[in-house]
């Protein structure tokens, strides 16, 4: 199951947006539940700084878990925060929809909860292809990730952070 959670005004169609999630899923042979939170600049800013240690705002955060649902036993992957106001400021910049580049992000936020990452090159071209594979299916083309320094992940987090 697709939770979406937002107080915010969103001038599209959140099924959108659980359409992405779900396509990204299926496109990795993955099953299980998810959150998507439809926030603003200050909240993602907030959070970026508290666990990365990175004060700045950022258009997506993936925190993956490794729990189960207890409302209904399926695998909990975890928690996909998407910034509305930086994806609106990015599809205006890159001249498209933003529901389609909210849809990159929630696509790009699913493959990081289930693994991928673009830290080193063999990483990153494997995320882009299903990525691109994903954004395809959907009929969004010509739309990719631009700024690999605005996504981050709680892997990345525990490699900044110390355990204590």
């Amino acid at each position: 199951m697709i939770h979406l959670e937002t107080a915010l005004d969103i001038p599209f169609d959140l099924s959108l947006l659980e359409q992405a999630a779900r396509a990204a899923l299926d496109h990795q042979s993955a099953d299980g539940d998810l959150t998507l939170v439809l926030a603003d600049d200050e909240q993602l800013r907030r959070l970026n700084r508290d666990y990365l240690g990175v004060d700045a705002p950022t258009d997506v955060l993936s925190f993956p878990a490794s729990e189960t649902d207890p409302e209904t036993g399926a695998p909990y992957l975890g928690d996909i925060l998407l910034s509305v106001s930086r994806a609106a400021e990015q599809a205006r910049a890159a001249s498209h929809p933003l529901a389609d580049e909210a849809r990159l992000l929630v696509v790009h936020g699913v493959l990081h909860l289930l693994g991928h990452d673009h830290a080193e090159a063999d990483e990153k071209a494997k995320m882009w292809k299903a990525q691109g594979e994903i954004l395809d299916g959907l009929g969004v083309r010509g739309i990719k990730s631009r700024r690999d320094d605005m996504i981050v992940t709680i892997r990345r987090a525990r490699q900044i952070i110390p355990k204590g």
